[in-house]
Protein backbone atom coordinates (compact mmCIF):
# COMPACT_ATOMS: atom_id res chain seq x y z
CA UNK A 1 0.00 0.00 0.00
CA UNK A 2 2.69 2.26 1.22
CA UNK A 3 4.05 2.28 -2.61
CA UNK A 4 1.32 4.07 -3.78
CA UNK A 5 1.42 6.71 -1.55
CA UNK A 6 4.05 8.78 -3.55
CA UNK A 7 2.01 8.03 -6.40
CA UNK A 8 -0.51 10.63 -4.88
CA UNK A 9 0.37 14.03 -6.31
CA UNK A 10 0.78 12.05 -10.20
CA UNK A 11 -2.70 10.98 -9.61
CA UNK A 12 -4.11 14.33 -8.31
CA UNK A 13 -2.43 16.52 -11.22
CA UNK A 14 -3.80 13.82 -13.72
CA UNK A 15 -7.32 14.13 -12.37
CA UNK A 16 -6.69 18.19 -12.29
CA UNK A 17 -6.28 17.27 -15.85
CA UNK A 18 -9.05 15.71 -16.48
CA UNK A 19 -10.89 18.79 -14.90
CA UNK A 20 -10.77 20.57 -18.15
CA UNK A 21 -13.22 18.99 -19.77
CA UNK A 22 -16.01 19.73 -17.06
CA UNK A 23 -15.08 23.28 -17.41
CA UNK A 24 -16.00 23.48 -20.82
CA UNK A 25 -18.94 21.87 -21.05
CA UNK A 26 -19.86 24.72 -17.88
CA UNK A 27 -18.64 27.83 -19.59
CA UNK A 28 -20.22 26.90 -22.74
CA UNK A 29 -23.52 26.35 -21.08
CA UNK A 30 -22.79 29.58 -19.25
CA UNK A 31 -23.04 28.21 -15.77
CA UNK A 32 -20.85 30.09 -14.19
CA UNK A 33 -21.34 29.09 -10.79
CA UNK A 34 -20.36 25.86 -11.34
CA UNK A 35 -16.98 27.25 -13.54
CA UNK A 36 -16.10 28.90 -10.63
CA UNK A 37 -16.13 25.75 -7.99
CA UNK A 38 -14.23 23.65 -10.71
CA UNK A 39 -11.85 26.35 -10.95
CA UNK A 40 -11.74 26.45 -7.07
CA UNK A 41 -11.22 22.39 -6.91
CA UNK A 42 -8.59 22.52 -9.61
CA UNK A 43 -6.66 25.30 -7.92
CA UNK A 44 -6.84 23.83 -4.65
CA UNK A 45 -6.01 20.35 -6.09
CA UNK A 46 -3.06 22.18 -7.38
CA UNK A 47 -1.55 23.32 -4.07
CA UNK A 48 -2.02 20.16 -2.59
CA UNK A 49 -0.44 18.15 -4.77
CA UNK A 50 2.31 20.27 -4.74
CA UNK A 51 2.74 20.76 -1.06
CA UNK A 52 2.43 16.56 -1.16
CA UNK A 53 5.65 16.55 -3.09
CA UNK A 54 7.76 18.81 -1.17
CA UNK A 55 6.15 17.51 2.18
CA UNK A 56 7.42 14.00 1.81
CA UNK A 57 9.45 14.06 -1.10
CA UNK A 58 7.05 12.27 -3.35
CA UNK A 59 8.52 14.26 -6.48
CA UNK A 60 9.39 12.56 -9.71
CA UNK A 61 9.63 13.68 -13.89
CA UNK A 62 6.63 12.41 -14.49
CA UNK A 63 4.97 15.10 -11.80
CA UNK A 64 7.11 17.30 -13.54
CA UNK A 65 5.57 16.86 -16.79
CA UNK A 66 2.45 16.52 -15.34
CA UNK A 67 1.63 19.35 -12.89
CA UNK A 68 2.26 22.24 -15.43
CA UNK A 69 0.64 20.16 -18.44
CA UNK A 70 -2.37 20.41 -16.01
CA UNK A 71 -2.04 24.03 -15.16
CA UNK A 72 -1.44 24.91 -18.69
CA UNK A 73 -4.59 23.18 -20.01
CA UNK A 74 -6.46 24.38 -17.32
CA UNK A 75 -6.14 27.60 -18.67
CA UNK A 76 -5.67 27.46 -22.20
CA UNK A 77 -9.52 25.67 -22.31
CA UNK A 78 -10.50 28.29 -19.88
CA UNK A 79 -9.19 30.96 -22.75
CA UNK A 80 -10.42 29.38 -25.58
CA UNK A 81 -14.15 29.11 -24.29
CA UNK A 82 -14.45 32.41 -22.98
CA UNK A 83 -12.95 33.88 -26.51
CA UNK A 84 -15.71 31.79 -28.10
CA UNK A 85 -18.04 33.26 -25.80
CA UNK A 86 -16.83 36.55 -27.12
CA UNK A 87 -15.70 37.69 -23.56
CA UNK A 88 -11.87 37.44 -23.96
CA UNK A 89 -10.72 38.96 -27.59
CA UNK A 90 -8.60 36.68 -30.03
CA UNK A 91 -5.45 38.16 -29.69
CA UNK A 92 -5.11 37.73 -26.03
CA UNK A 93 -5.65 34.14 -26.37
CA UNK A 94 -3.39 33.29 -29.14
CA UNK A 95 -0.56 35.03 -27.47
CA UNK A 96 -1.13 33.25 -24.03
CA UNK A 97 -1.88 29.45 -26.42
CA UNK A 98 1.32 30.79 -28.16
CA UNK A 99 3.98 30.99 -25.20
CA UNK A 100 2.30 27.65 -23.92
CA UNK A 101 3.29 26.24 -27.55
CA UNK A 102 7.03 27.70 -27.25
CA UNK A 103 7.60 26.62 -23.62
CA UNK A 104 6.14 23.03 -24.65
CA UNK A 105 8.05 22.71 -27.57
CA UNK A 106 11.33 24.15 -26.11
CA UNK A 107 10.77 21.38 -22.95
CA UNK A 108 10.09 18.79 -25.58
CA UNK A 109 13.35 19.76 -27.94
CA UNK A 110 15.02 19.98 -24.87
CA UNK A 111 14.74 16.53 -23.37
CA UNK A 112 15.61 15.43 -26.87
CA UNK A 113 19.17 17.07 -27.51
CA UNK A 114 20.33 17.94 -23.92
CA UNK A 115 18.51 16.10 -21.58
CA UNK A 116 15.76 16.48 -18.32
CA UNK A 117 14.28 19.56 -17.95
CA UNK A 118 15.87 21.14 -14.79
CA UNK A 119 14.01 25.21 -15.56
CA UNK A 120 11.51 25.94 -12.57
CA UNK A 121 8.98 28.28 -12.64
CA UNK A 122 10.54 31.72 -12.59
CA UNK A 123 9.25 34.73 -10.44
CA UNK A 124 7.41 36.59 -13.51
CA UNK A 125 5.85 33.01 -14.27
CA UNK A 126 4.36 32.60 -11.44
CA UNK A 127 3.44 36.48 -11.66
CA UNK A 128 1.73 35.48 -15.05
CA UNK A 129 -0.03 32.54 -14.14
CA UNK A 130 -1.65 34.50 -10.81
CA UNK A 131 -2.40 37.49 -13.70
CA UNK A 132 -3.91 35.14 -15.32
CA UNK A 133 -6.17 33.57 -12.95
CA UNK A 134 -7.40 37.16 -11.61
CA UNK A 135 -8.72 38.08 -15.19
CA UNK A 136 -10.27 34.61 -15.53
CA UNK A 137 -12.09 35.05 -12.67
CA UNK A 138 -13.24 38.56 -13.28
CA UNK A 139 -14.77 38.00 -16.48
CA UNK A 140 -16.51 35.00 -15.11
CA UNK A 141 -17.63 36.78 -11.95
CA UNK A 142 -18.81 39.37 -14.15
CA UNK A 143 -21.03 37.13 -16.93
CA UNK A 144 -22.82 35.65 -13.53
CA UNK A 145 -23.70 39.01 -11.46
CA UNK A 146 -24.07 41.16 -14.39
CA UNK A 147 -21.75 43.84 -13.13
CA UNK A 148 -19.26 45.78 -15.37
CA UNK A 149 -15.60 44.55 -14.91
CA UNK A 150 -14.19 47.91 -14.87
CA UNK A 151 -10.32 46.00 -14.14
CA UNK A 152 -11.18 43.99 -17.08
CA UNK A 153 -8.84 46.05 -19.44
CA UNK A 154 -6.15 46.87 -17.39
CA UNK A 155 -5.60 43.00 -16.69
CA UNK A 156 -5.85 41.99 -19.91
CA UNK A 157 -3.19 44.24 -20.70
CA UNK A 158 -1.00 43.20 -17.60
CA UNK A 159 -1.63 39.71 -18.71
CA UNK A 160 -0.37 40.42 -22.21
CA UNK A 161 3.00 42.00 -20.63
CA UNK A 162 3.80 38.94 -18.66
CA UNK A 163 2.59 36.44 -21.16
CA UNK A 164 5.41 38.25 -23.44
CA UNK A 165 8.11 38.89 -20.51
CA UNK A 166 7.41 35.28 -18.88
CA UNK A 167 7.96 33.69 -22.66
CA UNK A 168 10.95 35.32 -23.54
CA UNK A 169 12.34 34.41 -19.79
CA UNK A 170 11.48 30.51 -20.59
CA UNK A 171 13.59 30.64 -23.56
CA UNK A 172 16.20 32.80 -22.44
CA UNK A 173 17.14 29.83 -19.30
CA UNK A 174 16.29 26.60 -22.08
CA UNK A 175 19.03 28.41 -24.27
CA UNK A 176 21.75 28.92 -21.31
CA UNK A 177 21.25 25.82 -20.01
CA UNK A 178 21.54 24.08 -23.31
CA UNK A 179 24.29 26.23 -24.48
CA UNK A 180 25.90 25.35 -20.82
CA UNK A 181 25.58 21.58 -20.47
CA UNK A 182 27.02 21.97 -24.02
CA UNK A 183 30.28 23.48 -22.82
CA UNK A 184 30.42 20.90 -20.01
CA UNK A 185 33.43 18.16 -20.08
CA UNK A 186 30.60 15.83 -19.20
CA UNK A 187 28.95 16.55 -22.30
CA UNK A 188 31.57 16.21 -24.27
CA UNK A 189 32.25 12.60 -23.51
CA UNK A 190 28.94 11.54 -24.05
CA UNK A 191 29.28 9.60 -27.33
CA UNK A 192 28.19 10.67 -30.56
CA UNK A 193 28.53 14.09 -29.20
CA UNK A 194 31.23 16.73 -29.12
CA UNK A 195 32.56 20.19 -28.25
CA UNK A 196 30.30 22.86 -30.48
CA UNK A 197 32.80 24.96 -33.34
Amino acid sequence: MRRWLPLIPNIISSIRILLAVPIALTLARHQFISTLWLFAVAAASDAVDGWLAKRFGWQSELGGLLDPIADKLMLATVFVMLTWLGNVPVWLTATVLARDCIIVSGAISYRILVGPVRARPSLVSKLNTLCQIVFILDIIAAQQFSWPHAWGVALGALVFVTVSVSGIDYVLVYARQAAAEFRSPQSCARPGRSRPA
